[in-house]
């Protein structure tokens, strides 16, 4: 019995971990759930997965109809999850019911629409595997062959109602044509079922992205809004519950090098371990030589790095970090490094966090790098990037590494940017790096910002980058304006006067 269900109502766990968050429990049990949703958007792979993961997980049979796609394609398209229908149905505990047309046979209506025969068919097959489970895909198709839809409509209450009464957990999908209109496309289908959840695959910003939300669980509660979800090769239907995770992570003392002694002592002594880094400047400022180090002083402490790169080739990569006295293929081959190097259009936000995710479980490093967040803008709109940060942040924490990100700011000398105003309250430690012009010459400024937890410098020092690295130097003196972008060199009597009218407003006051 699921804590967040009243009394009398039974939850049953799908086996789809990431959707069962959001459903607080699971389905249900022994109700019907309609799945709507328009072209591509899921549902035929969260049916099956449901079946699946039933037999893998609980050993619960399950069966299958399909008034639509046949059998056999849906056997061919599945095996790509790893989801081995045949075996299943040679072993009893999976079986289908194929109600697709034949296109080889025309469809003549001749009397009164009936699906009792059908209905025998599938009353057969939950006996014969002893069901637990069942799919019915689509809903749709049946309206579209017949004329009359308040018989279809009729026969449909009916099969629900069977399926209610066999004390089965069921799912039934229909199509819509809209992202944003009505439930499904012939109005009748969400009256069908106990149980209403939609799935979109709606365009942002020229790219796809998937969301999923129950509508109604009756007599039981769940999780309300849009929830972005992903299908993923390895995992098929992934939700990503980005709203339900919480603020439970652990925090350590225990300070980490950032691999320039300088920087460290401007952070209070390095960064903590379990804390998210976000460097950002302009482009040629010294982000991704500030990763090298990063990922440099973690090899020196014997401690494995990833770096998720989507700005530079690996070989660009490499060739950079040797001219700064770091052998990347060298920590490759001694395990304690692992690139991944790709344009960030090649994925949705989604399957990059899953990416991430999947990378940091199977090579498990103590520090995690990516360079940078700016290109990630690019995939999706600003409400799916703030989730993703949402999502690897709280990952980074709960798995105990430190995260370091870089950004790019929007103009040369400084100033907000966009990344900077998403993610500043989600990082535990900002980095500001700036280009300074000072008398006809362009120097480079390094400040932190932020060191949650923790004293820092508070200046802003000079540095400058020869092949051994970074070099901090001293902090600039008499000149202000530097993070606005407009940098003021002061005179003595510019400073005396600063200060002779600081001191007339003190006593004004």
């Amino acid at each position: 019995m699921s804590k967040e269900s009243p009394p009398g109502v039974l939850k049953l766990p799908t086996g789809i971990p990431s959707f069962d968050l959001i459903a607080r429990g699971g389905l249900p049990a022994r109700r019907t759930t309609l799945i709507s949703g328009t072209a591509g958007s899921g549902k035929t792979i969260f049916a099956v997965q449901f079946l699946a993961a039933g037999i893998e997980t609980a050993g619960e049979p399950g069966v299958f109809v399909t008034f639509e796609e046949s059998a056999d394609d849906i056997r061919a398209n599945m095996r790509s999850f790893g989801w081995e229908l045949e075996r299943w149905e040679r072993e009893g505990k999976f079986a289908f019911v194929d109600a697709s047309p034949d296109p080889s046979v025309e469809t003549i209506e001749s009397g009164a629409f009936d699906l009792g025969a059908l209905l025998a068919r599938v009353e057969n097959a939950m006996k014969r595997v002893g069901a637990k489970r069942v799919a019915v895909d689509s809903l749709g198709a049946v309206f579209t062959q017949f004329s009359d839809y308040s018989l279809v409509r009729q026969e449909l209450f009916r099969i629900a109602w069977s399926l209610k009464s066999a004390g089965v957990t069921s799912i039934l999908t229909a199509e819509r044509t809209e992202e944003y209109g009505p439930v499904a496309r012939f109005g009748v289908e969400e009256f069908i079922a106990d149980n209403v959840m939609v799935l979109r695959n709606r365009l942002e910003d020229e790219n796809r992205r998937r969301t999923i939300e129950i509508i109604k669980f009756r007599g039981t509660d769940h999780q309300k809004g849009e929830v972005p979800f992903t299908i993923a090769p390895a995992g098929g239907f992934v939700v990503l519950p980005l709203s339900a995770m919480q603020l439970k992570q652990k925090s350590s003392e225990l300070r980490i090098s950032s691999g320039n002694a300088e920087v460290d002592r401007m952070c209070g002594g390095g960064f903590f371990r379990d804390s998210v880094i976000l460097v950002s400047g302009a482009t040629g400022t010294g982000k991704t030589l500030l990763v090298t180090e990063f990922l440099r002083g973690g090899a020196e402490a014997d401690e494995r790095s990833l770096l998720v790169a989507f700005e530079e080739s690996r070989d660009q990569l490499v060739r950079n970090a040797i001219g700064w006295g770091v052998d990347f293929e060298k920590m490759e081959r001694e395990g304690k490094l692992r690139l991944i190097c790709d344009y960030p259009e090649v994925n949705g936000l989604e399957d990059w966090l899953l990416t991430i995710q999947r990378e940091v479980e199977e090579f498990k490093p103590t520090r995690l790098a990516l360079d940078s967040l700016s290109a990630l803008e690019r995939v999706g709109s600003a409400k799916a990037f703030r989730e993703f940060v949402i999502g690897l942040t709280s990952f980074v924490k709960h798995a105990e590494i430190t995260g370091l990100m870089t950004s790019t700011t929007a103009t040369l000398m400084g100033g907000a940017s966009i990344t900077e105003g998403h993610i500043s309250t989600l990082t535990d430690s900002i980095v500001l790096l700036r280009y300074v012009e000072m008398f006809g010459e362009m120097k480079r400024g390094v400040t932190v910002l932020k060191m949650r937890g923790s004293p820092h410098d508070k200046g802003i020092r000079e540095f400058t980058i020869d092949r051994e690295g970074m070099h901090v130097r001293e902090p600039f003196r008499n000149v202000t304006g530097i993070l606005a972008g407009t940098p003021v060199h002061l005179s003595p009597g510019d400073i005396e006067r600063v200060w002779s009218q600081l001191d007339k407003d003190s006593d004004g006051v």
